[in-house]
């Protein structure tokens, strides 16, 4: 940024910061349930690569569409952020020791807790419905397992309940050392705005390192990932060459090309209650929403987030 530009992404980043929806006064005449995100840069004259830095690596946006929404979506997106900026230190993302392992591990805890049981070294063979079409049960193997309610990745359930809805390209790298110019850091997160590389998705570059307990101390591990843009391509390994470019030696790389599906129902009807498949992006707000939509199906009401994030809470570090 140019030293212009720096002032006013300044102007704008204070007024993120001071806007609260129920006090007008912080409004400075916008209002943002019906002003776009676009109109909102315009006002503050920000360049296009300003908006792209703040919509895509800041709001975490995965594509251009929010520039056309309400910009109070943007707003709070930006005051998660800044809230989670201030409550980590150095990075808003927190990220488990040992790997993303411990999440379930910490569930299947709780879950033993509060009586579940669990069926270990078991595959699910085939789901059992009643002549109605409702769900009743698992079987894998020559074992039945029988429940009122079904809840998984598409990976577990029939073709006709999930819909492909693109593909996702990752490549996993043993690499030598850290992308240069992390300074200190022995992590990192690297989003690539989709314009800036000349496709329409982002691209993700996950970082890590022993700090994480996730590898050796001689090696780091990065995931570069985007979403496909040309289907029809070739070689959708090519779209990750911007993210790839920014690793140093690579010793061992494994890549993947698979599909990402959705569910066709909410699962109120069939009791089959199904996920997204994980996306591209390597911050995993896309999953912390569908964890949201599927609480919200599975109970019947919206899971409480309105807490104040400014107070501490109960298991706050």
């Amino acid at each position: 940024m140019g030293m212009f530009e720096k002032r006013r992404f300044r102007n704008f980043l204070i007024y993120m910061n001071d806007y609260e929806a129920s006090d007008p006064s912080t409004h400075k005449g916008y209002n943002l349930k019906t002003m776009t995100s676009r109109e909102l840069y315009t006002a503050y004259g920000l360049d296009p690569y300003t908006q792209e830095f703040i919509g895509h690596t800041m709001a975490l946006f995965t594509d251009e569409g929010y520039l056309g929404r309400p910009a109070l979506e943007l707003i709070e997106a930006l005051q998660l952020y800044s809230i989670s900026l201030q409550s980590y230190g150095s990075s808003p993302y927190i990220y488990p020791l040992y790997g993303l392992g411990g999440l379930p591990e910490s569930f299947s805890r709780m879950a033993a807790i509060h009586g579940g049981t669990f069926m270990l070294n078991r595959s699910v063979d085939e789901i059992l419905y009643d002549e109605d079409g409702v769900a009743w049960g698992i079987r894998g193997g020559d074992e039945v397992a029988k429940a009122t309610m079904f809840i998984g990745d598409p990976s577990y359930f029939p073709k006709a309940k999930t819909r492909a809805v693109g593909k996702v390209v990752r490549s996993i790298c043993i690499c030598t050392s850290l992308p240069p110019n992390l300074g200190e850091a022995m992590s990192a997160q690297i989003i690539i705005p989709g314009p800036q590389a000349g496709k329409t998705s982002d691209i993700y570059v996950m970082c890590l390192s022993k700090d994480q307990e996730v590898c050796a101390g001689n090696v780091v591990v990065c995931i570069v990932s985007t979403k496909v843009d040309n289907l029809s391509s070739a070689d959708p390994l090519a779209e990750l060459g911007p993210g790839l470019a920014l690793l140093g030696q690579i010793q061992e790389r494994f890549d993947s090309v698979q599909d990402i599906f959705e569910p066709v129902e909410d699962g109120l009807e069939d009791r089959c209650f199904i996920s997204k498949s994980y996306d591209e992006s390597s911050h995993f707000k896309s999953a912390a929403e569908d964890v949201l939509d599927m609480y919200e199906r599975v109970t019947g009401t919206p899971l409480d987030m309105s807490i104040d994030p400014k107070i501490p809470q109960p298991g706050d570090y």
